[in-house]
């Protein structure tokens, strides 16, 4: 028996030695290995299981995947003195693990780290060009035609301004990388990309565009309507003129009617006056009796006035 414990108890012991001598490297991962804080080796990239001194070496693991930055959103004046806020993001690796361990230490570091070096690299190719110039990438003309508009005073306002991209916002983003990738590469850090993922004005700022936009789309609205008001105006002045004509015609074709019969009228009174003329002014005479005579009528002539002679005839 005390035979058979001495056989085990070594075994155990380089079996335990075994186990705290190996460690996995996963195909994500690259591992440093640090002996009381000095690095020993190159760094280990390939995926598999790797030997290490035991208790006394220490196995340090970083991704080998591609990693985000996302900065917060900083206010930042363009060159034409318009206050915005730019927001980035960025990608970027662990290209040297060794130098990696030496700066940073952590990925958590490593980020606060590229913050420190991409905002002020951010901040100051933005400043240097105009606002439109971060928007923009080409000098693509806009898919919509604004007209122009007729003010109140009678002036005409032209909407639509013309810019000239000279850089563009590529560029700028390809200027920022450059800037920042080189001074992170001590850090064992390779910049794979950046890119401004939002820009937008200042509030005070934001709200006078606003207004702005406003105040031109109810200029837009208000030439529209007084295009409207122009053509019903038209559209009543066609009516108008419509309704006078047909009015002239009918007019005309009652005087004309109005004209045959006054004729046929003048016609049959003078056939009638022509038979008989003593009938006819009889008749007429009758006729200016009913007209001019009622009971509160008073009417002093002589006796021998020609409007009476058949009155007193028929006395």
């Amino acid at each position: 028996m005390k035979y058979n414990g001495w056989v085990l108890t070594p075994l155990v012991i380089l079996v335990f030695i075994l186990l705290f001598s190996l460690y996995t490297v996963d195909e994500t991962q690259q591992a440093v290995i640090t002996r009381f804080g000095k690095v020993q080796g190159e760094p280990v990239e390939d995926a598999g299981i790797h030997m290490k001194m035991p208790f006394v070496d220490m196995v340090n693991y970083y991704p080998k995947t591609l990693l985000e930055w996302d900065g917060e959103r900083g206010e930042i004046p363009t060159k034409n003195k318009t206050y915005i806020w730019v927001d980035a993001f960025a990608r970027w690796r662990i290209s040297d693990p060794v130098k990696f361990l030496k700066n940073c230490e952590s990925v958590k570091n490593a980020i606060g780290i590229i913050g420190d070096i991409i905002d002020p690299s951010v901040k100051n190719a933005i400043a240097g060009y105009d606002l439109i110039e971060a928007v923009r990438n080409t000098n693509r003309e806009f898919d919509y035609k604004v007209a122009d508009v007729e003010l109140v005073s009678g002036k005409m306002n032209t909407e639509r301004v013309n810019y000239t991209i000279a850089v563009g916002r590529e560029k700028i983003t390809v200027q920022i990388l450059a800037q920042a990738k080189a001074k992170l590469v001590g850090y064992g850090i390779d910049l794979v990309d950046v890119k401004i993922k939002r820009i937008n004005y200042r509030d005070d700022v934001q709200r006078s565009v606003y207004d702005r936009m406003i105040a031109e789309r109810a200029q837009i609205v208000e030439k529209f309507r007084s295009e409207g008001r122009g053509e019903a105006q038209k559209i009543k002045g066609d009516k108008e003129k419509e309704l006078k004509r047909i009015t002239s015609e009918a007019y005309k074709k009652a005087e004309m009617i109005k004209g045959k019969a006054d004729a046929t009228v003048t016609r049959i009174y003078a056939n009638a006056f022509g038979s008989d003329p003593e009938f006819y002014s009889f008749v007429k005479s009758l006729e200016i009796y009913n007209k001019s005579l009622d009971k509160d009528s008073t009417l002093i002539l002589s006796t021998d006035s020609e409007l009476l002679k058949y009155l007193n005839k028929r006395r």
